[in-house]
């Protein structure tokens, strides 16, 4: 009999127990309920308003998701931080994108957060082409992404890339352009470049698609196969929570101006709002809705990934991304 009751005894407690193992995981409904590191690409900068204001607003908790934004630095490498489960979901330049896969990583992009190549190459006054930065220093920010379009657009210009003299900067293009040190420096137009043309509007900008890059989406959300495997909820989330953001943005971009300032110190109200006006055009110029991950642009910028040599073989695009959770035009 006390064998009986000790049998019961036990599995009783194991009944109330199972209950409370998905706690803090997974809601009935398939809803997450759980903390999420998204890395950003850069600085905060306009073009994450809609992540701001997505946070702002509170879309990720009412989906179950808690997001918590990192800045990083001139070191981070998103790719490390990606696969190494410290970072859930990060922005990423498509080029690093498509590095990282070429090396091994699995990475897949789930949604655009622009429509347009971002990537610019800056240069001094006395330099009217790409070309004419052969011989002369030019600084990166130590990603993949800035060697691959410097090579680019100077290629493009019909310059020699291997006679431009590269040094890593990190993100200091703005300050490293005004004092001079270097001759030219790569960037995006929507953020350093708007930032230089307002101190020195004689500097030079040469944009990745004035030299034969097709559109494309410059910054992806991008997570690991594994995350997309198994926490689908955690993607799908995150990406109806930043969407919503995103177009809260662009119906009213003050207060997307207002969220970014809010929680980023030290950011300048007027400046951000003259990136706004110049970037966001790009959330959505070409596309059917905020996000969406469009195959046929997809597949002209792999090839042109490959004939420029960003990428030694041409980027599988049905592998590199994911956009079944951007949500549809006109869908809740």
């Amino acid at each position: 009999m006390r064998r009986r009751y000790l049998v019961l005894l036990v599995v009783a407690v194991l009944a109330l127990a199972l209950p409370l193992a998905g706690c803090g995981s997974e809601a009935s409904d398939g809803a997450p309920d759980v903390d999420a590191t998204l890395l950003l690409d850069f600085q905060p900068n306009a073009v994450h308003t809609g992540i701001y204001m997505a946070i702002s607003r509170g879309y990720d908790t009412a989906l179950g998701v808690h997001l918590r934004v990192r800045v990083p630095t001139g070191s981070t490498d998103a790719v490390k931080l990606l696969a190494s489960g410290r970072a859930d979901l990060a922005v990423l330049d498509i080029h690093d994108l498509a590095l990282a896969r070429e090396r091994g990583r699995d990475l897949v992009g789930v949604m655009a957060l622009v429509q347009t190549p971002l990537a610019a190459v800056f240069a001094q006054p006395p330099n009217r082409t790409p070309r004419d930065l052969e011989g002369k220093r030019v600084g990166v920010t130590g990603l993949p992404s800035d060697d691959a379009v410097l090579r680019s657009i100077v290629a493009g210009a019909g310059g020699d890339p291997g006679k431009v003299h590269v040094t890593t900067i990190g993100f200091t293009a703005v300050r490293s352009m005004l004092t001079g040190r270097v001759a030219g420096a790569t960037g995006f137009w929507n953020a350093e470049g708007v930032a230089l043309r307002a101190r020195r509007p004689q500097i030079r900008e040469f944009r990745v698609d004035d030299y034969g890059a097709p559109a494309y989406p410059e910054l992806v959300l991008t997570v690991t196969r594994e995350t997309l495997q198994d926490r689908p909820s955690l993607v799908r989330a995150s990406v109806a929570a930043l969407a919503r953001g995103y177009e809260e943005v662009l119906s009213d971009p003050e207060n997307g101006v207002s969220a970014l300032v809010e929680a980023v110190p030290g950011l300048d109200r007027a400046q951000v709002q003259r990136e706004l006006d110049e970037v966001s055009p790009s959330f959505t110029v070409g596309a059917r809705g905020f996000g969406e991950l469009n195959r046929p642009r997809l597949e002209a910028w792999a090839r042109w990934e490959q004939r420029f040599g960003i990428t030694k073989h041409r980027p599988q695009v049905g592998l590199a991304f994911d956009g079944r959770y951007v949500p549809k035009p006109g869908r809740d």
